[in-house]
């Protein structure tokens, strides 16, 4: 029997019926193709998973009416901000689906000198919101309950310089070194655009207190690099 889990913006509640919004409505019903008595776990992000059942159904719209909730523990106890130099649409939302299965706190897009994707100011709103939803997908389908923020695109040299972290950590596989052996509880990872960083953005990560780090002797895809970055993190100081 499949599972339906659904991303709903708003306040939560056993004590009412609930209306979905119309992308959670029309991914149920358009999509899914679910039905009256169907059950159905809805999360907010919040931190908890309410299950509930489908008591309106038609297409675009849809009434739950939950019953309980849990709090599972799905939510990695390290806390990664990912500062991912843009790239083209598909890749980007590669790049987003995937940091997000791995357990990533926060996206922030960046610009930086070999990047080539433009994004109009008009434009800006609709790919965050694109963005943004890439990420709550990702959440359904990995049972995460808390949907990781996708910040605005700045310029790569002023997210260096205001990103958080107990560990500041920046790939290149040119001449990077190992982890740190000591475990922290926060960790910001700069992660370069098709055709990686420049030698000075580099040098001005390093400046600003991020540590060179190589994943290995292959030279990865700009989209499958921060994947892999998380996993390791995630393996060695979260809960992989």
């Amino acid at each position: 029997m499949r599972e339906i889990r659904l991303y709903t913006p708003q306040p939560l509640s056993v004590d009412s019926p609930i209306e979905l919004d119309e992308v959670a409505a029309n991914h149920l019903t358009r999509v899914l193709r679910a039905r009256v008595g169907d059950s159905v776990t809805l999360f907010n992000g919040d931190g908890r998973d309410w299950r509930g059942e489908i008591v309106s159904s038609k297409k675009g719209d849809a009434t739950v009416a939950l019953s309980a909730f849990s709090e599972p523990d799905t939510e990695s106890p390290l806390t990664t901000h990912l500062g991912l130099c843009l790239s083209k649409t598909e890749r980007m939302d590669w790049a987003i689906q995937k940091a997000t299965e791995m357990g990533v706190s926060s996206i922030t897009p960046l610009f930086s000198e070999r990047v080539d994707v433009r994004l109009p100011e008009d434009r800006l709103p609709k790919r965050l919101a694109h963005w943004q939803q890439i990420a709550a997908s990702a959440c359904e389908q990995s049972f995460r309950t808390i949907v990781p923020d996708v910040h605005g695109p700045m310029a790569l040299n002023e997210w260096i310089k205001i990103v958080d972290g107990d560990v500041r950590l920046v790939l290149h596989h040119h001449d990077g070194g190992a982890l740190p052996e000591a475990a922290p509880q926060s960790v910001a990872l700069l992660v370069g655009p098709v055709g990686g960083l420049t030698e000075s953005e580099v040098d001005d990560a390093v400046d600003a207190g991020f540590q060179q780090v190589k994943l290995g002797p292959r030279v990865m895809r700009t989209e499958t690099a921060p994947a892999v970055a998380l996993a390791i993190i995630g393996a060695r100081w979260g809960d992989l």
